[in-house]
């Protein structure tokens, strides 16, 4: 029964995905005949994705110390589930902003919900496409199934090499393009750049 919901939800957001992704360029209005009150991207989410980003970013050299780092994730993952729940998450900067954070969660619920988010944001601003691809492979890997845009890389300790997570045949490097995301020979030339670094 969970593998047929599992392919059920897949399939329906890939049908989204498409219809999003196809669908023709609407002609908005001005930004002058646009209401004053249109949503503005939510400040806070904004620093919160910034600081996620930062603490991925160490100085030359250094590793990331997750001793302090996946403390700051945790409380940034609450605020994240907070601001959502309170409907505080608006616009296509907030929904993709929302997503990165809790995509560094470790529950398959949360990589569900990220890549909920960035379909909405994917409605609302092009350029998430990719984060959308990650945000899927991220949670299949958690459920033990392959990937399938070839996003995710996995090392089995601290001092082992990165590898790319198994991937599932399904998708197409036209479709890898699409979203915005490396082909599956470039992402097998990353896994080897990865590991010169270690």
């Amino acid at each position: 029964m969970k593998d047929r919901t599992l392919k059920l939800l897949l399939v329906l957001n890939l049908m989204v995905l498409t219809v999003i992704l196809l669908r023709p360029s609407v002609s908005l209005p001005s930004t002058a005949a646009q209401s004053s009150s249109a949503p503005r991207d939510n400040p806070e989410l904004t620093r919160l994705m910034d600081e996620d980003q930062a603490d991925r970013m160490p100085p030359a050299g250094k590793p990331i110390d997750w001793t302090v780092v996946s403390p700051r994730d945790e409380a940034r993952l609450k605020r994240v589930k907070e601001l959502y729940l309170q409907n505080q998450v608006q616009t296509g900067n907030d929904y993709s902003n929302a997503a990165l954070i809790l995509q560094h969660s470790n529950t398959p619920e949360d990589y569900l919900l990220a890549h909920e988010l960035c379909v909405v944001a994917i409605s609302k601003q092009r350029g998430v496409e990719s984060l959308a691809a990650a945000s899927e492979d991220r949670f299949l890997m958690s459920i033990g199934r392959p990937q399938r845009f070839g996003t995710q890389y996995k090392s089995d300790g601290p001092n082992q090499p990165y590898r790319l997570y198994k991937i599932d045949s399904g998708v197409t490097d036209q479709l890898r393009r699409t979203m915005n995301v490396p082909s599956l020979a470039e992402a097998k030339a990353r896994e080897a750049e990865m590991n010169k670094e270690r």
